[in-house]
């Protein structure tokens, strides 16, 4: 662990043009031994980019990256103690955890690297999520989504030849709940406090504001602000970004749920309930069973040809790059899927009608990319969210499942996505969301908490909280009638 106080990494006038776009534009940046600093802006605004420049992944169009090791590039970055943990996760499915760990540590070689290899990604993992139920042999592909994220957190603090000296997260908590979100946070505390440093990025101002000793805005490929964490504040650090801050949410209920809710549109065998026009969210520890009773409900009501002109019931992915996206297909392709069969005409799609209905969506929910026709995979994960978003608000499907839907999004279009499913509830639409962020929850009618696979509690008006959730996940209460 480096101890002296030289920079670890300084970017200086860094740039990286993809063709006539700016994705970094004079991007001057240096971290220190025991900084966390919380790199903030909105999606698209070049954050990404900036880290993989950072960890060698790109080589700037013009400008300097400087180690402190000699040379440019991945193989400099990885001697200097550069790990990074992306938000879209690397990991190989088919892989078991500690074989994944080999992929980045290039010493576990020779007879005993599995066993060293194990010991070290179980280490890792004890540190940094106390009381995990993984194990070293378990195939990533058999994990879930949070699972996942842990193990390649896990992957960026493992011991190795070269010791960890700035680990880069990008969105980490994003799949995870609060209780494992806190873990990490304490962690990385801990980490910077013994003369590590973190690059923090996340959308969870709050987060940010737990962690960092300093925060950078980005917008539009540029550092536009720079100061310690305790010289913001929450709404400046929004304003600041960029959006127009608009009043909490509890305050934006305009249509009340009696005025709202009809009859009874939904239930599962589980106990799970929703009725016309009703916001209804699955809470509690992230791997409880939320995400395997939404699936359950979606495949049941979206078999045979006529749900694919008129579905019954549209879903939102969360984990986009395995359930969500065409990774080969367009922008527009991705966003308009579910509704080309009500765009065609005896199999011929009507691509003007296509277009309208992609710039619709592009302008409703903020989707950065100056042309539709770009392939997916050119914008930023938080953008991607929001095509799959758009994706399924763009059906006729009276009832949306949400896996976690908003991982990813910047703290601006969280706010814009539930006053736009706040007037689909309006208009009779009935929404099921599960989500690992408390603040998510609460916007909700009625929320369901699970443990164990089962509903252990049925919240309603002002028993929906973080104290009443915390309470019903950590203790099994029966369901209400």
């Amino acid at each position: 662990m480096a101890t002296d106080e030289s920079p670890l990494v300084a970017l200086s006038d860094a740039r990286m043009h993809f063709g006539a776009v700016r994705a970094l534009d004079g991007v001057s940046l240096t971290i220190r031994p025991g900084e966390c600093v919380g790199l903030i802006g909105h999606n698209g605004a070049g954050k990404s980019t900036a880290v993989n420049v950072i960890n060698g992944g790109l080589t700037p169009t013009a400008g300097t990256v400087t180690y402190r090791t000699t040379g440019t590039g991945a193989a400099s970055a990885r001697a200097a103690g550069i790990r990074s943990v992306f938000q879209e996760l690397s990991l190989c499915p088919n892989l078991t955890v500690e074989e994944n760990l080999r992929i980045p540590q290039r010493d576990l070689t020779g007879p005993g690297w599995r066993r060293r290899a194990r010991q070290r990604i179980a280490d890792a993992l004890d540190t940094v999520f106390p009381g995990h139920r993984l194990q070293p042999r378990m195939t990533v592909g058999d994990l879930t989504l949070a699972e996942r994220q842990m193990v390649e957190i896990a992957i960026g603090f493992a011991e190795g030849a070269v010791p960890a000296r700035l680990v880069i997260l990008d969105e980490p908590t994003s799949s995870l709940d609060a209780s494992i979100a806190r873990q990490l946070l304490d962690h990385v505390r801990d980490f910077c406090n013994r003369g590590g440093a973190v690059i923090f990025i996340s959308h969870m101002l709050g987060e940010v504001f737990d962690v960092a000793t300093r925060i950078d805005v980005m917008k539009d490929g540029r550092i536009t602000d720079s100061r310690p964490r305790n010289e913001f504040t929450q709404q400046g650090l929004i304003d600041a970004m960029g959006h127009v801050a608009t009043a909490p949410a509890e305050a934006r209920k305009e249509t009340s749920a009696a005025e709202r809710i009809g009859d009874e549109v939904l239930r599962t065998d589980e106990g799970l309930t929703a009725r016309r026009g009703e916001i209804v969210g699955l809470s509690g520890l992230a791997g409880h069973g939320q995400a395997e009773a939404l699936a359950r409900f979606f495949l049941s009501r979206s078999k045979g040809r006529r749900h694919a002109r008129h579905p019954e019931v549209v879903f939102v992915a969360g984990d986009r790059g395995r359930d969500g996206i065409m990774p080969l297909w367009s922008i527009l392709r991705n966003a308009t899927l579910t509704t080309l069969p009500a765009l065609s005409r005896r199999g011929i799609v009507d691509r003007e009608a296509e277009d309208r209905l992609g710039a619709d969506w592009k302008k409703r929910i903020g989707i950065r990319t100056d042309n539709m026709n770009n392939p997916i995979l050119s914008l930023s994960g938080g953008n991607q969210q929001k095509v799959l978003f758009a994706r399924s608000l763009a059906s006729t499907a009276p009832i949306v499942v949400m896996d976690d839907p908003m991982r990813g999004v910047d703290v601006g279009t969280k706010r814009e996505a539930y006053e736009m499913i706040r007037a689909e509830a309006a208009k009779g639409r009935t929404f099921l969301w599960y989500s690992t962020e408390t603040e998510e929850v609460c916007q909700c009618d009625r929320v369901f908490v699970f443990r164990n696979g089962r509903i252990s509690a049925e919240l309603t008006g002002d028993e929906i909280d973080e104290q009443h959730i915390l309470a019903a996940s950590f203790e099994m209460k029966e369901p209400a009638e």
